[in-house]
C-alpha cells in the first residue's frame, strides 16, 4: 500500500484560500477544525503560504500577503484544485470545452504548477500538476476536506462542460447529482484505502460512490456560481459554536439522511460547510 495519497488525472486534489491576514485565518481555522500549521514559504518573499495539517498530514493551504496591511487578495474564498498530468494539455481541453483560462499556468516552486479557469456560469476552478506536493494527505476525517461541490446556475451546461474537460461522469441520485471519475475507487483500494469498497457497502452507499469526487447543485438564494468546500467534523453543533466563538458566522444548519451540516462564513469572508457524517442505520 502506498504511503502517500496520490491523485489520478481529473480528481479533485487540494483546497486553499488567499486572505488578507494569514495569522487571523490561522486563529480561526486552528480551533474550529483542529488544524496545526507550518510555513511553506521561503523567507523574504512578499507573500506567505502555510500548510494546515490534521494529525501531522497536509489538509489544506492558507495564503496571503506577508504584510497583512498590504493589498487584499481579490477573492478570500476557498479554491478547489483538480489534479492533471499535463497542465498545458488540460488547459487546451477546458478551453475547447468552453471554459476561460483566467490565470497561469504558474510554477509554485518545487510544489507543482497551477492554473485557473472560469466556466461560462462564472464558477472558478484550479488545476494542479503536482511535483513535490501531491495533494491533500488526509481527507474525510474530522478536520479534513470532505468534498467540493459545484453550485451552478445551469446544472446541465456545467455537467456537459466538465465531462468534456475532465472525463467526469455524473449520476442523478434523485436527492443530489454525483460527480465520478471512473476507476478512482479502485485506485484508492490499491493505494491508501484497501477497505473502501467494503466500508461503503456497509453503509449502503449509492452505486459508484467510491469514484465520487464531488457533487453538482443548483444555486441557493443569494449565491453566485462557485465551487463550495465542505470539511468533515465530528460534531456539527460543536464546530458551529467554535466558529461563532472565534469570529465566524453560522449562516445555516441543515440535516439530511447522510449528514448534519452547518454553513459558516469565516471572519474574512470565506464560506464553507462543516459536515458531520450520519449515515442511515
Amino acid at each position: 500500500m502506498a504511503d502517500q495519497r496520490t491523485y489520478p488525472d481529473g480528481v479533485t486534489s487540494w483546497v486553499d484560500i488567499e486572505q488578507q491576514d494569514v495569522e487571523r485565518a490561522k486563529a480561526f481555522y486552528g480551533p474550529v477544525l483542529g488544524w496545526t500549521f507550518h510555513d511553506a514559504t521561503p523567507p523574504g518573499l512578499p507573500s506567505r503560504y502555510v500548510i494546515a495539517q490534521v494529525d501531522g498530514r497536509d489538509a489544506a493551504g492558507i495564503g496571503g500577503p506577508a504584510d497583512p496591511t498590504g493589498p487584499a487578495p481579490g477573492d478570500p474564498g476557498w479554491h478547489t484544485y483538480v489534479a492533471v498530468d499535463d497542465i498545458a494539455a488540460a488547459l487546451d481541453r477546458v478551453a475547447a470545452a468552453g471554459a476561460t483560462v483566467t490565470a497561469g499556468p504558474t510554477v509554485a516552486g518545487e510544489g507543482g504548477t497551477w492554473a485557473e479557469l472560469a466556466d461560462p456560469q462564472g464558477a472558478t476552478l484550479r488545476l494542479w500538476q503536482a511535483k513535490r506536493r501531491l495533494g491533500a494527505q488526509v481527507v474525510n476525517s474530522p478536520g479534513a476536506w470532505n468534498f467540493s461541490d459545484l453550485h451552478t446556475s445551469d446544472v446541465g451546461a456545467a455537467r456537459d462542460l466538465y465531462e468534456r474537460a475532465f472525463g467526469w461522469e455524473t449520476a442523478d441520485l434523485g436527492w443530489a447529482t454525483m460527480i465520478r471519475v471512473p476507476g478512482y475507487g479502485d485506485h484508492l483500494a490499491a493505494t491508501v484505502d484497501p477497505g473502501i469498497h467494503e466500508r461503503q457497502s456497509g453503509v449502503h452507499a449509492p452505486p459508484g460512490f467510491a469514484d465520487a469526487i464531488g457533487w453538482v447543485a443548483p444555486l441557493r438564494a443569494g449565491e453566485s456560481p462557485h465551487w463550495h468546500v465542505s470539511f468533515s467534523v465530528a460534531d456539527r453543533d460543536r464546530a458551529a459554536d467554535l466558529a461563532t466563538e472565534h469570529g465566524g458566522q453560522v449562516l445555516a444548519r441543515d440535516e439530511s439522511v447522510w449528514a448534519r451540516t452547518a454553513t459558516v462564513r469565516d471572519p474574512q469572508g470565506a464560506v464553507f460547510t462543516a459536515s458531520q457524517f450520519t449515515p442511515p442505520s
